[in-house]
């Protein structure tokens, strides 16, 4: 069972790292012609949007080395190895999110009380250029693991935040270039900067618990509690924790009190085995103790 979790996981993160490198080319390269075009043209939205990639790129940068450092074999310091470097990566690229937005938001109230000349042509090009990039990118990114990996699932969210960027960028080309309605360019950028904060927020916010030794989303203690209490001469189950070591590894450590009838060997065999069919945990730790020696914790912190 174990191979087989291990094997997959092994052709998950190279799936990941491939759609990783990719959409970081894409990015990166698009950065720098709408970093260009928005200098050219003096769009705060294709800056804001130019800003919000060059973030986009590092944090796809980010993501990919923080998916070849996880993949590190443990050592005598690191038992668990690098898997939790993903985790950082994230929290770092999260908090970029935001420091970003605030900034575009600075900008944007500087240009609404003196609106520049803005080349709305240009824009328009550049940001319908930015669009369709971000579109291939977010389908690159979709054959990734998003839904469980934190490390692809920011990346996601910050290409989704460039899409909508170009699409405010658009609209507001599109309204300078028909009503010369020069204000459109920082309300545009501003919309980016509200969107850019929220995604940061998420993504912040999810590796925090992480590192916080957090339950895993959608794992409920006492569930897995109730389900070893029903296993044949389980007496007590206590000193529960269950955390996250990275994305999709979940660990779990428990005490078990057993009557005196139960095996030791055979209730951890089946605890082993409950933990990982019913609730796709495959690294606990169990100790087994007697109903009548108790706790062997000779501090008597057990809880």
């Amino acid at each position: 069972m174990s191979h087989h979790h291990s094997h997959s996981h092994h052709h998950h993160s190279s799936n990941n790292q491939n759609v990783l490198l990719l959409t970081f080319c894409l990015i990166f390269g698009f950065m720098l012609i709408e970093f260009i075009g928005g200098l050219w043209t003096n769009s705060l939205a294709l800056l804001s949007d130019a800003g919000h990639m060059l973030s986009d790129a590092a944090a796809l940068g980010l993501s990919y080395i923080a998916i070849k450092v996880a993949q590190r074999e443990s050592t005598n310091k690191k038992t668990f190895g690098f898997k939790r470097f993903e985790i950082l990566a994230a929290a770092i690229n999260g908090v970029t999110l935001i420091v970003i937005a605030i900034l575009i938001m600075i900008e944007s109230v500087k240009r609404f009380i003196s609106p520049p000349e803005v080349a709305s042509l240009g824009m328009l090009t550049i940001a319908t250029i930015g669009f369709l990039i971000n579109i291939v990118a977010a389908v690159i990114l979709m054959k990734g693991d998003k839904d469980e990996n934190l490390n692809v699932k920011s990346a996601f969210l910050h290409v989704i935040g460039d899409l909508l960027g170009s699409v405010g960028a658009i609209i507001a080309g599109l309204l300078i270039y028909f009503f010369d309605w020069g204000i459109a360019d920082p309300i545009a950028s501003l919309i980016v900067a509200i969107l850019i904060i929220n995604s940061g927020y998420r993504v912040t916010k999810e590796a925090f618990h992480v590192l916080m030794e957090g339950v895993p989303d959608g794992m409920q203690i006492e569930e897995i509690k109730a389900s070893i209490k029903t296993l044949h001469n389980v007496d007590d189950v206590h000193d529960i924790h269950l955390w996250t070591i990275t994305s999709g590894f979940p660990a779990f450590s428990c005490h078990i009190v057993l009557n005196e009838d139960g095996h030791h060997d055979t209730v951890l065999k089946e605890t082993k085995v409950l933990l990982s069919h019913q609730f796709g945990i495959n690294h606990s730790t169990i100790q087994v103790e007697g109903r009548s020696s108790g706790c062997p914790n000779h501090e008597d912190v057990c809880n």
